[in-house]
C-alpha cells in the first residue's frame, strides 16, 4: 500500500502517516496498536510501545515539565536524592544545586523563568532547593562534585550574591561526605567537559539541555557517564588545593570589584 492508501485505512489524515514515519509526529499508543493491527505485525506492537514509553522517560521538554513551575521539579528531585547513596557530579558552567546559596539559586531561577516563560514561583523554589541540601548532611551518602575553574567565573549573578557562592564553595570542601574537585583553567583535559551530567549510583544520568532534560539508565550510557565522570575527576584538584583555586577566584572578582567602584 501507499502512504495515502495505508491513512485511509485507519481513517487518517494521510499527512499523520507521513510525519509518523519520518519522526514529525510521536505516535500514541493506540496509534501503534492501530499500525499495527492495520500492518499485520501485531507481534512488533510490545517492543514497539516499549520504545515509545523509553523515549518519553529519556526526554522531557522543560516546558512541559514547568508548566506547574519549578517547585514541583524540585520535589522530585528530592525523591531521587533520598533514594541515592552516591552521587557524581560534573557541571561545566553552573554550581550545582546541592552546594548553591539562596542568592545564586535565585539568578538560576529567573533565568530559567524569561527562557521558559514558565509561572515566577521562585522563592518557593529557592526554599525547596534549599531543603534539599539537607540531604548533603544524610549519613550514608557520598557526594563527589567536579567542576572547572571557567564555571566560578562565570558571572551568572551579582558579583557580591558569586562572592558568597563561592565561599560557600570553600566551605564544603571540609564537609567529611563531600568530595569537592576543581580543574584548573592550565589543566589539560583527557575528555572534553561537553556538558553537565549527574550521576546517581549507577541506575540514572540526569543531563539538563536548553529544551529538555535527558533521563538516561541503559547499563551501557551509565558505564559511558561513569568513565567520563573518572577522566574529569582524575584531573581535579581537592581540599586545601581546590579552596586555593577558589580564594585565586575570589580575590580576582574582590579585585575588579574594587577598581569598578572606584
Amino acid at each position: 500500500m501507499t502512504g495515502r492508501q495505508f491513512a485511509e485505512s485507519l481513517a487518517w489524515p494521510p499527512s499523520k502517516v507521513s510525519k509518523i514515519e519520518n519522526g514529525r509526529q510521536t505516535p500514541t499508543d493506540d496509534d501503534l496498536r492501530a499500525w499495527t493491527r492495520a500492518s499485520d505485525h501485531d507481534s512488533e506492537l510490545e517492543a514497539l510501545l516499549a520504545s515509545l514509553h523509553t523515549l518519553e522517560l529519556q526526554y522531557a521538554e522543560w516546558r512541559h515539565l514547568m508548566r506547574a513551575g519549578h517547585r514541583p521539579q524540585q520535589a522530585q528531585l528530592m525523591e531521587w536524592e533520598q533514594r541515592t547513596r552516591l552521587f557524581r557530579i560534573f557541571e561545566a558552567t553552573v554550581v550545582p544545586g546541592l552546594l548553591q546559596t539562596a542568592e545564586y539559586a535565585r539568578a538560576r531561577f529567573y533565568e530559567s523563568v524569561r527562557r521558559l516563560k514558565a509561572p515566577n514561583d521562585a522563592d518557593e523554589a529557592i526554599a525547596a532547593r534549599l531543603r534539599r541540601q539537607e540531604v548533603l548532611y544524610r549519613p550514608g551518602k557520598q557526594f563527589h562534585f567536579v567542576l572547572p575553574e571557567a564555571a566560578l567565573r562565570l558571572r551568572l549573578c551579582p558579583t557580591d550574591a558569586l562572592l558568597g557562592q563561592l565561599d560557600r564553595l570553600a566551605s564544603a570542601t571540609h564537609l567529611p561526605n563531600v568530595r569537592l574537585g576543581i580543574i584548573a583553567t592550565a589543566t589539560e583535559y583527557t575528555v572534553s567537559p561537553w556538558h553537565g551530567f549527574w550521576l546517581y549510583d549507577d541506575k540514572r544520568v540526569v543531563i539538563e539541555t536548553f529544551s529538555a532534560e535527558l533521563d538516561l539508565r541503559q547499563p551501557q550510557e551509565i558505564e559511558l557517564y561513569g568513565d567520563a565522570f573518572e577522566q574529569l575527576a582524575g584531573v581535579a584538584s581537592y581540599d586545601h588545593a581546590a579552596r586555593r583555586i577558589i580564594g585565586r577566584v575570589m580575590s580576582d572578582l574582590a579585585a575588579e570589584a574594587d577598581t569598578s567602584s572606584t
